[in-house]
C-alpha cells in the first residue's frame, strides 16, 4: 500500500476532520482506518502507540499520529502524519471563532453539539473496550488496574504518582518472574 507524504497525510487528515472530542475517541477512528482498511500497522502496536500517546506531554492524537508517522515513513511520515491530524482541527477553529458570536444561539447548533456528545461518548466507549481487551490479560493486569482505579477515584492520588507505582510493579512481577523461570531451569 502507497505510503507517500500525500497518502499519509490524506488518511490523517481524513481522521482529524471526524475527531470530536479529543485524543480518547481516536483509537476506533484509527483502528478502522490504519489497521483494518490500509493494514499499516496492527492492532498491538496501535494500543502501544495510544499509551506512549498519553504518556508523553501534548495532545494524545497529535502524539498517536507521530508514532505512527514515524513508523511508516520516519521523519517524513510522522510529519505528514501530524500535519494530517491537526489541520482540519486549524481549519475549524479558524471557521468557528468567526462565526460563534452569531450562531452560537440557534437551536440547531445546540441540538447539533448534543449529537456530537452522544458519539463522544460512543467513541469513548469504543475506546475503552479496545484497550481493556488489549490491557487486562491477566490476574497482575487486574489488580493493577483495580489499585490504580481505586486510588485515582477513592484515594485522590495524582496520575503521575499511579503512573510511577504501575511501572514500578510491573518491572518488579517481571523481574520476580524471571527470576523464578531461571531458577527453574536451573534445577
Amino acid at each position: 500500500m502507497d505510503k507517500s507524504f500525500y497518502t499519509i497525510f490524506k488518511t490523517f487528515f481524513k481522521v482529524g476532520t471526524l475527531l470530536l472530542g479529543g485524543g480518547y475517541v481516536i483509537l476506533p477512528l484509527l483502528q478502522a482506518e490504519l489497521v483494518d482498511k490500509k493494514g499499516w500497522i496492527d492492532s498491538d502496536g496501535l494500543c502501544e502507540y495510544y499509551a506512549l500517546g498519553q504518556s508523553v506531554p501534548g495532545i494524545i492524537a497529535a502524539n498517536m499520529s507521530i508514532f505512527v508517522g514515524y513508523k511508516l515513513r520516519g521523519q517524513i511520515g510522522a510529519l505528514a502524519a501530524v500535519l494530517g491530524i491537526v489541520t482540519p482541527a486549524f481549519l475549524a477553529i479558524i471557521l468557528i471563532a468567526s462565526l460563534m458570536e452569531e450562531i452560537v444561539h440557534f437551536t440547531i447548533i445546540k441540538n447539533l453539539f448534543w449529537g456530537v456528545g452522544i458519539g463522544v461518548i460512543i467513541l469513548l466507549f469504543l475506546a475503552t473496550k479496545e484497550m481493556w481487551s488489549k490491557s487486562i490479560v491477566d490476574k497482575f493486569t487486574c489488580i493493577v488496574f483495580l489499585s490504580a482505579f481505586i486510588m485515582s477515584t477513592c484515594l485522590n492520588i495524582s496520575p503521575a504518582i499511579i503512573i510511577l507505582l504501575a511501572i514500578i510493579a510491573g518491572i518488579t512481577y517481571r523481574k520476580i518472574n524471571s527470576d523464578m523461570e531461571n531458577k527453574g531451569a536451573k534445577l
